[in-house]
């Protein structure tokens, strides 16, 4: 076992946004189903958690499934809902016990009624947990975020419950489904890809960027110490000038 991270000694991310991606490429690699790849995934989404919750790291989002994941092979979607709801069955008391508090973003719409009653379940069980809180994008897209907050503040203004001259940055964000969450200080995605893929557009605006050419079910708490020692060495500015005295 990879000995846990001095974390005492580092600047640490509030939140962390993860795509997890490679599972498929994983299994293919090893001549398994992509199925295969999927279950492998949960086993490291496990160890992630627990490594997270371990380091004191407030926030954690997992990109589970996008709205263009509904374009992937229809067998291996309907046995992703499955896994899903599998997860939620299995994984939802011991989560609870550890204090997690778990959401989800996305579009709920095209759910099974077994799957949207778990998730409901979850929510309402761990909603008043103190501590990670875990956040699963499932059917999540970046840009329906955006749109559908834009038409919610709309739907105000219309209203005559809002002005547009009201309208700012931090009214707009408390509309995206990451509304209460800090922003997120870092963004991961494994299996090399180095691309956003309509994950949290509005909200990664001054996020750090990590790759790794790890798959996913390989990515452990080794390798989550490694992104975040890499995040501790980052100069976070925001589009500032630092001073020739800070530098120093």
């Amino acid at each position: 076992m990879a000995p846990h991270l001095e974390h005492t000694q580092l600047r640490l991310p509030r939140h962390i946004a993860i795509i997890l991606d490679g599972n498929g490429r994983w299994a293919q690699k090893k001549g398994l189903p992509r199925i295969a790849g999927h279950h492998a995934g949960v086993k490291a989404v496990r160890k992630v958690v627990q490594a997270c919750a371990e380091r004191g790291i407030e926030a954690l989002t997992l990109f589970a499934f996008s709205s263009e994941n509904w374009t992937r092979p229809e067998d291996e979607v309907a046995h992703l809902m499955k896994l899903f709801l599998t997860v939620l069955q299995r994984e939802i008391n011991q989560l609870h016990k550890n204090q997690v508090r778990i959401r989800f973003m996305g579009d709920t719409t095209h759910f099974h009624s077994d799957l949207l009653s778990w998730i409901h379940k979850t929510t309402q069980l761990t909603s008043g947990n103190t501590g990670l809180k875990l956040n699963l994008a499932i059917d999540y897209g970046g840009r329906w975020d955006i749109l559908e907050a834009t038409k919610k503040i709309a739907a105000q203004v219309q209203a005559g419950l809002l002005t547009p001259e009201a309208v700012t940055s931090d009214l707009f964000a408390s509309y995206l489904s990451t509304a209460n969450l800090p922003e997120p200080d870092l963004f991961i995605r494994t299996s090399g890809e180095q691309r956003i893929s309509n994950f949290l557009l509005w909200q990664l605006a001054y996020t750090e960027l990590y790759f790794t050419s790890k798959h996913w079910p390989d990515f452990d708490e080794a390798a989550l110490d490694d992104a975040l020692r890499t995040y501790s060495q980052r100069d976070r500015r925001y589009g500032k000038v630092v001073a020739a005295a800070e530098q120093a």
